[in-house]
């Protein structure tokens, strides 16, 4: 898989990093020339200089309709412009970081539903963490062999429920979520469309979920 970085942020750098790693195909995208030639020793990756919301720019990093774009510059606004860009140029998925939590609702009415909200998230873990008495934890680590997967429920499974569903035997649902509303499920619980379902799966079987539930 290709994954498309832009913003030579720290955050940026690790992800890539990160993607790098695990074998995926990185292009990392920075206005910052100096940045990019000091990265470039750390870096395994393609890397372009210039404007990530720039549409020729984002043809040019582009390689294919699976590429996935990641915008994690710290200006919120440019990452929406930038994964705006990135959807119209064909890219399967745009993924922006978003620090000014009050975007987060442009983001919903823009139809963009993967977003990284660092702050927030940390800032949820350590609450969670003072009032339970728990360690701090940033991320659920399941990096071996399981991993969380997050489907939506798609119009054609109206009125099913989760034992209609002919999953992979690796997978196990673990919440139902509908909103703000967040339930354990139940194998006869009806779903509806919008809904979203939060599984662990076999990391071999990731894909097989994926295409359950791409009616």
């Amino acid at each position: 898989m290709r994954i498309v970085i832009v913003g030579g942020s720290k955050f940026g750098v690790a992800t890539a990093e990160q993607m790098i790693d695990k074998g995926h195909e990185v292009v990392l995208i920075d206005q910052d020339r100096a940045k990019l030639e000091r990265l470039s020793e750390q870096l395994d990756c393609g890397m372009i200089e210039g404007d990530g919301s720039s549409p020729s720019l984002l043809r040019e990093a582009y390689g294919s309709d699976k590429d996935v774009l990641i915008a994690l510059t710290n200006a919120s606004d440019d990452n929406i412009l930038t994964a705006l860009v990135a959807r119209s140029v064909g890219y399967s998925r745009v993924i922006p970081q978003i620090i000014s939590p009050e975007l987060l609702e442009v983001c919903a009415e823009l139809g963009l539903d993967d977003t990284i909200t660092p702050h927030a998230t940390v800032a949820r873990s350590l609450c969670r963490a003072l009032e339970e008495d728990t360690e701090v934890t940033e991320e659920l680590n399941l990096s071996g062999a399981l991993r969380l997967k997050r489907v939506e429920v798609p119009e054609a499974m109206t009125n099913q429920t989760l034992n209609d569903i002919a999953i992979p035997d690796s997978a196990r649902a673990v919440a139902v979520i509908d909103g703000d509303d967040e339930q354990l499920p139940t194998p006869d619980a009806t779903l509806t469309p919008g809904m979203h379902v939060l599984f662990v799966v076999a990391a071999d079987d990731v894909s097989a979920l994926e295409g359950c539930f791409s009616h």
